[in-house]
């Protein structure tokens, strides 16, 4: 996952007031609980081989837990940084912008770093390279002078370490379009959706290392969750305009969401494999993921779509203490991401060592979400200190 970055909480803002009254409208708790399980999703698909990791949504359909993240951060950048445009002007808001670029900038070389200490400490301790060969690191046993160089321009990363990257860039681009995206909201869509449409239909990627990779996350495409995240925010009016339409695009979203849950479960159980006769997988595969294929997007709107529909955003359960873990997740989605990249390979680890039993995966995860929520915790109780 690329920090900073993180199914359902993006759709959930699709309904606030209009940016002009960002700084105004009262903090939406879906974003932040929705953010939060996307990020605790995302650390229990990133550990190999785990149990625990059907109960989250990458399994049930053509799009993840990246998706909602994505989307939920280019909402809530508008929320964030629309706000100070309004009240403090251009030139302060995109220096926020920048600002937060740096930071993303720096926790990404910082994670690389404990990262890669952690996967060659364990290599060292075991005696098995094989750590480091499926982390993606023997690039830097091989050439390290070349290696770090690739990884300060973003080039090079570890397994799991692709999403910083993308929301780094992403971001980026919102410091130039934020006073643009303001005005012009579905302009600026439009626009994003046209550079997706290229960037598909000509190849366009940034370079990878080694020589000959790409992102696995094409900037040119992923642009456009964060984008129509940004649109929807800013509007604030989505669900109000297409309530009418409930009745037609409710049955289309779920009729969608069931077929892609069918599509799904035949990659795992043969018993399935007539869901996906011959010419129907011709005419879908591959559903690729570096450059958002169109199949994945749509799942991921139409699920956004629902959740909306069925979590509004005076749902009881939002304020309930038990979720409480949940959404300080989403509060602190930088630093949890972080913190969840370096437990999944901890539990990776644990489970090679000591088997991958049901019950010592279901031990990693449980200890593994209860140390997010720790960490969360922490993080929250050391802001306030900091207020007083």
């Amino acid at each position: 996952m690329e920090p900073a970055t993180v199914p359902a909480q993006v759709a959930a803002d699709v309904v606030a007031t209009p940016m002009r009254t960002a700084s105004k409208r009262p903090r939406d708790l879906r974003l932040d609980f929705f953010r939060g399980l996307a990020l605790w999703f995302i650390f229990l698909d990133h550990v190999p081989d785990n149990v625990v990791s059907w109960l989250t949504v990458r399994n049930y359909g053509f799009s993840d837990a990246t998706e909602i993240f994505v989307f939920i951060s280019g909402y809530a950048a508008v929320i964030a940084y629309g706000g100070v445009l309004a009240e403090r002007g251009t030139v302060v808001a995109v220096a926020r912008v920048v600002r937060r670029v740096w930071q993303l900038y720096v926790a990404h070389l910082l994670l690389f770093l404990a990262f890669t200490v952690q996967i060659a400490w364990v290599s060292l301790r075991t005696g098995r390279q094989a750590y480091l060969e499926s982390m993606n690191l023997l690039g830097l046993v091989d050439d390290p002078a070349r290696t770090l160089i690739e990884t300060a321009l973003l080039k090079f990363r570890p397994v799991n370490l692709d999403v910083l990257p993308l929301y780094i860039v992403v971001l980026a681009s919102f410091a130039a379009a934020l006073p643009l995206v303001r005005r012009w909201p579905w302009r600026v869509l439009a626009v994003s959706a046209l550079l997706y449409y290229l960037a598909r239909r000509l190849g366009w990627n940034f370079p990878g290392y080694p020589e000959g990779k790409n992102w696995y996350f094409d900037p040119f495409t992923w642009q456009l969750v964060f984008y129509i995240g940004a649109a929807f925010a800013v509007d604030g009016r989505m669900g109000e305009r297409l309530r009418p339409c409930a009745k037609f695009l409710a049955p289309a979203a779920i009729a969608y969401l069931l077929f892609a849950l069918l599509v799904a479960l035949s990659w795992e159980f043969r018993a399935l494999a007539f869901v996906v006769p011959d010419w129907l997988g011709r005419l879908i595969y591959p559903i690729d993921k570096t450059t958002l294929d169109p199949l994945r997007l749509a799942h991921f709107l139409a699920l956004a779509y629902v959740v909306q529909l069925a979590v509004p955003a005076d749902a009881r359960f939002l304020s309930w203490r038990i979720v409480r873990p949940l959404r300080r997740c989403g509060e602190h989605s930088l630093l949890v991401f972080c913190i969840g990249t370096f437990l999944s390979f901890t539990a990776h680890v644990v489970l090679s060592e000591v088997g991958g039993s049901v019950s010592a995966q279901v031990a990693v995860s449980a200890i593994g979400i209860a140390l997010l929520a720790a960490t969360a915790g922490i993080a929250g109780w050391h802001k306030k200190l900091q207020r007083t």
